[in-house]
């Protein structure tokens, strides 16, 4: 593969997945990013971070003139499913690539499994098959051996205590470490490829019936989606984002928050994070969102996830999707990065911070759950009353807050909005409770009282009429777009309305969207603790059309969110944040945290009555197909 043309866009892939796993698809048919069997597993295609070298798979019509092969003509997602559809119209004919991992099967277990069908629709095409796998987030030659013919050939490729068998055509040995099939589809014929992780030590797996498992997979979407109580406007985005973030859930409770690692939210820059593991925020507002769109059985598994993981007395901020607390930060120096933003990194060290805020958005999503109709459930009250103990004792202390700054802690005015929120809640789920004491409920009360005010005396700053990010300062923070929806105050109290002006005023880009806070100082000066820039954060911006809309700004807040949808890729993904200044999306991919916030302002507006006058999606047309997005899809690496 040259590499000589410009890296693909982020917004250029496309999520595949089954509740085990993830892997990215460029337009060009090429896994640039799998990790097998879990979400946070080292990377056997890593080449999104790094090149060709780094390793990917290809399935795209083939080209013999030292070029790369073109970007699909039009692609899809196969309904409302994590199955992708990719199709190339050649000057021979015509060829469909269907990309998806198998579903789960009636024990909820998922194989760690890619399979890519490849179908002729017209005349005849030739196909080929490029498989570069680099296990080790591409650090590591397997060890090769074929075996068999035809479409029972296999190909092993072993790394330590990973294997990976690719099946259905014989891959031979090819230029730079790859190898290759290549082969001939005409209209009706079927070709279908494989890729199974196994333990190195156990025998090959049997290689699958991949048509039987498209249509097993294709009925579990299809079953899941069709449970979706939303019937509001913009149901197909709002359904788009319940799809994401269910693939982000995985099967034993635990959420990622994204399925990558180090995508930059500042190119070039050090903003560069991994977030495969189950941050108890976002996983909690994950399942708040599902909730309210009608998916009560990933609530009732993350309770039970987080019921057998945490210790209120040591609660973290994440964990990994077994419960593990060992997260160290490490960085892959062999990876020069997102085009070249460094460092790349696995592990996060924001495991060990407190943010406090994390109480109230637990106990925010466990009530949500209850009110739709989840039982109650004594395990996870003892924990909740252990965490209130906790908390009492702690709420006071300065932390890192949502944001997660590696800066100095500070009194962050959201956090104590968020312990507020926690109290609540545990007192309106207590209020349910029989055995619950009146003493018990009154402390509680008093306490949240104590809270509130603490907030309004310390967290606002009466001459410039708004909320500040933190007691005693004078920035903004646009998590406090968050008070009137949570509840701590009513929408049209004089110090929401001015706060979520002052948010619109001075974090807003010339687009409109709402940055998290400032970030000005090169010298890393900022809050955060970090140099450089970043995007408008997504949900923020979604969080602004909410709060317009709750004062009373509803035609206003439409207009945002229409042009937030706008910034969708061409099959309806989100990453974290956008660039205003190179009009492309940054930050991990897809990223819950937009998703869920897009579902959330989809209600929400829904509510409010406003009516959307849709704009086209950025450089896509408003069908959906797709239109040049990956015109950038060249070789991994520039």
């Amino acid at each position: 593969m040259p590499r000589t043309a410009p890296p693909a866009r982020i917004e250029d892939h496309a999520l595949i997945g089954n509740t085990a796993s993830a892997a990215l698809i460029r337009t060009d048919g090429t896994i640039t990013w799998a990790c097998l069997p879990r979400f946070d597993a080292p990377a056997v295609f890593a080449g999104l971070l790094g090149t060709a070298g780094h390793g990917f798979w290809q399935v795209a019509p083939a080209v013999y003139d030292g070029t790369t092969p073109p970007p699909a003509t039009r692609r899809r997602y196969r309904g409302n499913s994590l199955i992708l559809e990719q199709e190339w119209d050649t000057p021979t004919g015509s060829v469909r690539v269907t990309d998806f991992m198998p579903a789960p099967d009636a024990t909820d277990r998922a194989p760690a499994q890619i399979i890519r069908v490849v179908e002729g629709l017209t005349g005849q095409v030739r196909v080929a098959s490029d498989f570069r796998p680099r296990p080790g987030y591409g650090s590591t030659t397997p060890r090769i051996r074929r075996t068999g013919q035809h479409d029972r050939a296999r190909l092993s490729a072993t790394a330590g205590p990973d294997a990976y068998c690719l099946g259905g055509l014989r891959h031979s040995p090819g230029r730079q470490g790859t190898s290759r099939a290549d082969f001939a589809v005409t209209a009706g014929q079927n070709v279908v490829l494989s890729l199974t992780w196994h333990p190195s030590r156990m025998p090959a797996p049997q290689l699958p019936d991949g048509l039987a498992a498209l249509a097993d997979t294709q009925a579990y979407w299809d079953t899941w989606s069709s449970r979706s109580t939303y019937q509001g406007p913009d149901r197909s985005a709002v359904l788009r984002a319940a799809i994401t973030l269910k693939g982000l859930c995985h099967m034993d409770g635990g959420i990622v928050a994204a399925p990558t690692t180090s995508l930059p939210e500042d190119i070039g820059g050090e903003r560069n994070w991994d977030y495969r593991y189950t941050w108890l925020r976002d996983a909690a507002l994950t399942v708040a969102t599902l909730v309210k769109l009608g998916f009560p059985d990933e609530a009732r598994a993350w309770r039970d996830w987080l019921t057998s993981t945490i210790d209120p007395a040591d609660l973290r901020i994440m964990y990994g999707l077994g419960g593990e607390l060992d997260l160290a930060e490490r960085v892959l120096e062999h990876l020069p990065g997102y085009e070249g933003s460094r460092p790349v990194r696995v592990g996060n060290g924001a495991a060990g911070q407190l943010q406090l805020d994390v109480y109230g958005e637990v106990a925010h999503a466990l009530l949500a759950a209850e009110d739709a109709g989840l039982t109650p459930d004594r395990d996870c009250d003892e924990r909740l009353l252990a965490m209130a103990g906790q908390l009492e004792q702690q709420w006071r202390e300065p932390d890192e807050g949502i944001w997660e700054v590696r800066g100095p802690r500070r009194h962050f005015t959201h956090s104590r909005v968020m312990v507020w929120v926690f109290f609540d809640r545990l007192i309106t789920m207590l209020d349910r409770r029989p055995s619950t004491t009146r003493k018990t409920l009154s402390r509680l009360r008093e306490l949240r009282e104590t809270i509130h005010q603490d907030v309004c005396e310390k967290g606002y700053d009466p001459e410039r009429g708004t909320f500040t990010q933190y007691y005693g300062g004078r920035e903004l923070d646009a998590a406090l777009l968050l008070i009137p929806r949570v509840g701590f105050l009513p929408a049209d109290d004089k110090r929401v309305i001015g706060t979520i002006e002052a948010v619109q005023r001075e974090l807003s880009t010339v687009d409109g969207f709402v940055l998290r806070y400032p970030t000005h100082d090169e010298n890393g000066a900022n809050v955060d603790g970090l140099t450089g820039h970043e995007g408008a954060f997504l949900a923020c911006s979604f969080w602004l059309a909410d709060a317009l809309a709750m004062i009373g700004r509803a035609p206003e807040a439409r207009e945002l969110f229409d042009k937030l949808l706008a910034l969708r890729n061409d099959v309806g993904l989100l990453a974290e944040e956008w660039d205003p200044r190179e009009k492309r999306q940054v930050g991990n991919f897809p990223q819950a945290f937009s998703m869920w916030a897009l579902a959330d302002t989809a209600v929400d507006l829904a509510a409010h009555g406003t009516v959307s006058t849709p704009l086209p999606r950025q450089r896509t047309a408003a069908d959906g197909t797709h239109t040049g997005l990956g015109a950038r899809a060249g070789a991994l690496g520039a």
